[in-house]
Formats: C-alpha cells, sequence, structure tokens
C-alpha cells in the first residue's frame, strides 16, 4: 500500500502563518470564553440590590437604588428637610455601632430626650 492519495500527510508544515493561524483561533476562544463569563456576571448581579450615594454631603447629592433590575434615583434638594411632623420613636447607638429604632406609640414620654439604652 502507498502513500499516494496521503500526499497532505507527507508535506512538511514550515509555513510560519499557519502557526500565526492557530494562535488567532486560540486568541478568538478565549475572547469569546471571557465574553460568556462577563455576560453571566451581569446577569446574575441584576437581580441583587445595590444602592448608590453620588456625591455625599453636597447639595446636589443623589441616591441610586437598584432592586431586580430596577433603577430608582433621589435627588436632593439641596437643603435640609422642613416641615411639621411628630416624633415617631428614639434611636440608640449600641456599643457595637448597630442602631436600634424603638417606635412609640401614643403620646411622647416626657423623659425621653434623658432615655438611655440599657446594658447587657
Amino acid at each position: 500500500m502507498t502513500l499516494r492519495h496521503l500526499s497532505v500527510l507527507a508535506e512538511d508544515d514550515d509555513d510560519p502563518m499557519l502557526s500565526a493561524v492557530n494562535l488567532v483561533d486560540v486568541f478568538l476562544v478565549l475572547v469569546v470564553a471571557l465574553l460568556t463569563a462577563v455576560a453571566v456576571q451581569t446577569q446574575t448581579s441584576a437581580n441583587e440590590s445595590v444602592t448608590i450615594i453620588r456625591n455625599p454631603g453636597h447639595p446636589d447629592m443623589e441616591v441610586v437604588v437598584r432592586e431586580h433590575g430596577k433603577e430608582v434615583r433621589f435627588k436632593g434638594a439641596g437643603s435640609a428637610a422642613q416641615g411639621q411632623g411628630v416624633r415617631a420613636g428614639v434611636a440608640y447607638q449600641l456599643e457595637d455601632g448597630n442602631i436600634v429604632y424603638i417606635p412609640e406609640t401614643g403620646a411622647a414620654p416626657a423623659d425621653a430626650g434623658t432615655a438611655k439604652p440599657a446594658r447587657p
């Protein structure tokens, strides 16, 4: 049996362009894999809740809340809040940094400004 019909296998592949073409193919596969990974990461992060505060402490401060793919923006008016209201409760900051809010029911107690949280 002769290998005349397999003459393609008998040729030497000394062409440097074939190596460059193979490298380009490898890089294309890597780029497609990276783009797929980024697309999957972006899709999973779209379902998370994120709160962003832009320009904190400035008159043009903005709060952006992203939940379940929806975005809501809150913009400040550039001044402190004004208006009339009633006392809704008391907030205490614990030693570990947590803040506890205790809503009030009925009228405000007379010593509400001097009350201290109980320490365990």
